[in-house]
């Protein structure tokens, strides 16, 4: 059973929420997945993801790829959610740690979720740390970046249809270092 931790609503109206879980289970219109640029998803978050949505996932993000070429950071590919609760799944490419740009791919990832979010009419999103597991990117750097880009979407984008932004957090390490930034920041 997935867990609000806190939850901060933004002075643009959304609400942002700390969840400690299973970002599979999670009940939302879209869920974002940590993916590679070819979308293959052979470890990680999206591993849990593939393999608990289907099938279907697998072969709609070749699919994806065959129509589309490798995916972009700042332009995420999305598919059917498949046997997952949420609708959809939007796969976000993170940055691989020392592979230069680190900063600006990892908010254009989240950007770009956030944006195909509301092209699809999504009212809830669920993200994981993006990039922080096998990809590398340090924790803390990740949570600052990723909070920053949330609200900066927010206060660039009036007419969003999103209303709750969830960042669903699995281990015990991840948790503690998103609720260390998150507390030492300020909400906008």
């Amino acid at each position: 059973m997935n867990s609000v931790l806190v939850e901060r609503t933004l002075s643009t109206g959304q609400t942002v929420q700390i969840v400690q879980g299973d970002i599979t289970v999670d009940e939302v219109d879209a869920i974002v997945n940590a993916a590679n640029e070819q979308l293959q998803h052979g470890g990680g978050v999206a591993w849990a993801i593939s393999k608990r949505g289907g099938a279907t996932v697998q072969k709609e993000s070749d699919d994806w790829v065959r129509k589309h070429g490798p995916v972009p950071h700042s332009h995420p590919a999305w598919t059917l959610g498949g046997l997952l609760p949420a609708k959809y799944i939007i796969h976000a490419v993170g940055p691989v740690w020392g592979d230069g740009d680190e900063d600006k791919k990892l908010s254009d990832a989240v950007t770009g979720s956030l944006r195909v979010a509301d092209e699809l009419k999504c009212k809830s999103i669920s993200m994981p740390a993006i990039s922080t597991g096998i990809f590398g990117f340090p924790k803390d750097r990740a949570a600052k970046i990723i909070f920053s880009a949330i609200e900066t979407y927010f206060t660039e984008v009036k007419n969003s249809t999103l209303q709750t932004v969830r960042l669903v957090l699995f281990d015990d390490a991840t948790i503690k270092v998103f609720l260390d930034i998150w507390n030492s920041t300020k909400s906008s």
